[in-house]
């Protein structure tokens, strides 16, 4: 009986861990997406282009975890310091395994939005970030770190909206 519990919260901590790496995976992917965009179209190079997809890939992941917040009653400073202390970590995994894989990617730099090698390599950069990132938000919210910090507030702003 006891490990019957213990699988049923293993296997909710799992779907809750699925649920947040998605929820950050579509936050982070829309920064990702422009910063890469910009940098292959004005040349910039990969170093600078990793730099800015990097850098608009942690304003788009905190705006997305942190407007919900808000929504549900948290003051905005309030709201972005649980959000940064909440999802910094997955993000972080989420921004190096997004470009480790489109450095290994030949082209993946290179091309622009009507080339096949854009869109594969972004799919398969985003696949692995978040085949990389769900464990850690899996480990973060069994150590009731992570999602697990603003969870209610989602929970919130979902029934609530108006």
């Amino acid at each position: 009986m006891e490990s019957s519990k213990t699988a049923s919260h293993h296997d909710a901590t799992l779907k809750m861990a699925a649920s947040a790496t998605f929820h950050c995976l579509v936050g982070c992917t829309v920064g990702e997406l422009v910063g890469v965009t910009i940098g292959t179209h004005t040349g910039i190079g990969v170093a600078n282009t990793i730099v800015l997809a990097a850098s608009l890939s942690l304003v788009s992941g905190y705006t997305f975890s942190t407007v919900p917040i808000m929504r549900a009653g948290l003051k905005f400073w309030s709201a972005l310091k649980l959000v940064f202390v909440a999802d910094t970590v997955s993000i972080l995994t989420m921004i190096v395994a997004d470009n480790l894989c489109m450095m290994l990617i030949p082209g993946a730099f290179d091309k622009d939005l009507s080339h096949p090698v854009y869109w594969l390599s972004r799919l398969i950069s985003m696949t692995v970030a978040f085949v990389v990132a769900w464990p850690v938000n899996y480990y973060l919210l069994t150590k009731g770190k992570g999602h697990a910090l603003t969870h209610s507030f989602h929970d919130h702003s979902m029934h609530h909206k108006g």
